[in-house]
């Protein structure tokens, strides 16, 4: 399975991702090993999704890259 993922940055900022082993990634999150994350002291997954394939998640993972900040808090809510 792969996971599509939203993490929330120090209380402010989302970061959109994908990995087939979240638990790992998030550790590699919080262990200041992914470029972008490593500047931040707190993060939490607020939001996720399963695919089958990582085709699918990529697919997925840019289409929400593209998204404002308000439609992914949106989508976190459930309003989408």
């Amino acid at each position: 399975m792969w996971y599509l993922y939203i993490l929330l940055c120090d209380k402010k900022t989302f970061y959109v991702g994908i990995s087939n082993d979240l638990e790992n990634r998030l550790k590699q999150h919080r262990d200041k090993q992914s470029f972008f994350t490593k500047k931040f002291s707190e993060l939490e997954i607020i939001y996720q999704e399963k695919y089958e394939n990582k085709t699918e998640a990529v697919k997925r993972e840019k289409q929400l890259k593209g998204w404002s900040r308000v439609k992914k808090q949106r989508l976190i809510d459930g309003l989408l």
